[in-house]
């Protein structure tokens, strides 16, 4: 099957959350625009800072290839 990028809108938000994934607790990170495109996620096992901040990086790194990022939302 042959992965396809949707479009993503110029307003998006950053969502953490910790799931359980077979068996073991995890932190999902994960960018949604504002019509519930995902634009990109990250999955840890643990909580750090730096994993985070370069998640939020490569995001926005990759969207602003393509469009101009207006609004951001933690």
């Amino acid at each position: 099957m042959k992965k396809r990028k949707v479009k993503v809108g110029a307003s998006w938000r950053l969502d953490e959350t910790y799931i359980k994934v077979k068996g073991i607790w995890s932190y999902l990170y994960r960018s949604v625009d504002k019509l519930g495109n995902t634009v990109d996620f990250l999955l840890t096992r643990k909580r750090q800072r730096m994993s985070a901040q370069s998640f939020l990086i490569k995001a926005i790194t990759n969207v602003s290839n393509n469009m101009q990022l207006l609004k951001f939302s933690l």
